[in-house]
């Protein structure tokens, strides 16, 4: 892109750039649409395994809508704080505010006005604890994962918190309280993340090091790094996937189920392990995304 599009590492609207892209998926692109998808899924569930039997559906649309419009903000908001680093990034660089399709200013006042009225919206009609949770979750992830990214590898660790507290929401939201059940599943949550995301970052580990941020793959040219910790957190979310089978929120065919689908998992880590490539790292991420759904699916069909 030319130097002359760029205003203060932004770049500004050329004309064919303002007849290409509609509002509507420059909206969904700000929010992380696929992402609040996930969010909404796991919100979901958490209520769902919480909630007694009748399970109150309408309680479920309430905490899943607060959530996801929480979810929205955060993401707005984390696109307008990394607008200039994802202007540096090919997988990046086309998104509403680097591409000049929308102003900083206009993606902060979304964030914030979706955030604050997601939080709100869960505190009225919901309870306090589901919307401090979801408050939680804004403030670690645009203060503590955003800024940490430019810092340490770390942050993969920290960003993994607040990407494992929507399925607390939607149990804090149910039950108004968070007890050992709601904890297994952020456990579940958290250890998925770790290969999904070293898988993702090792394959755009130049477009991460170009943009300054500071990854685990950032110097594994090799990939053996990224892969033992994939194999190890795939080992560890093995054994924590089956507890809520023993804590009564599943059945006993939910523990054969999630053994099956941690193995299989564990096979494509293993397969990233041994060949270290960006096919073998593709084939991980693909798994991890296919692996989540299936388990969360697993444990609704199997609820006690």
């Amino acid at each position: 892109m030319r130097a002359d599009l760029f205003q203060n590492g932004i770049a500004t609207k050329t004309d064919a750039e303002r007849s290409i892209p509609h509002f509507a998926s420059d909206f969904a692109q700000l929010v992380k649409a696929r992402l609040t998808l996930l969010v909404l899924m796991t919100t979901a569930v958490g209520y769902y395994l919480a909630a007694p039997n009748p399970v109150n559906y309408l309680g479920l649309v309430r905490a899943v809508f607060g959530t996801s419009l929480a979810a929205a903000g955060a993401a707005a908001l984390n696109q307008w704080w990394e607008r200039r680093s994802d202007a540096l990034m090919h997988r990046t660089k086309l998104r509403p505010i680097p591409a000049g399709r929308m102003r900083a200013f206009d993606a902060f006042a979304v964030g914030f006005a979706l955030g604050v009225i997601g939080v709100g919206y869960l505190a009225i009609v919901c309870n306090s604890l589901s919307a401090l949770l979801a408050a939680l979750t804004i403030v670690l992830y645009i203060f503590a994962y955003t800024p940490l990214k430019k810092i340490s590898a770390v942050n993969t660790l920290v960003g993994a918190i607040p990407g494992a507290i929507p399925p607390l929401i939607g149990w804090a939201a149910a039950r108004g309280e968070v007890d050992a059940g709601g904890w297994s599943l952020f456990a579940i949550l958290f250890f998925w993340q770790m290969p999904h995301f070293f898988s993702l970052a090792w394959m755009y580990r130049t477009d991460y090091a170009r943009a300054g941020f500071q990854m685990i793959a950032s110097d594994d040219e090799t990939g053996a790094r990224s892969a033992s910790q994939s194999v190890l957190f795939c080992l560890l979310l093995l054994i924590v996937a089956s507890i809520p089978g023993y804590l009564g929120i599943s059945n006993i065919f939910y523990v054969l189920i999630s053994l099956v689908l941690g193995g299989l998992f564990m096979a494509f880590a293993m397969h990233f392990h041994k060949h270290k490539t960006v096919r073998a790292a593709r084939w991980l991420f693909l798994a991890s995304i296919t692996y989540l759904p299936l388990l969360l699916l697993a444990m609704v069909v199997t609820k006690l």
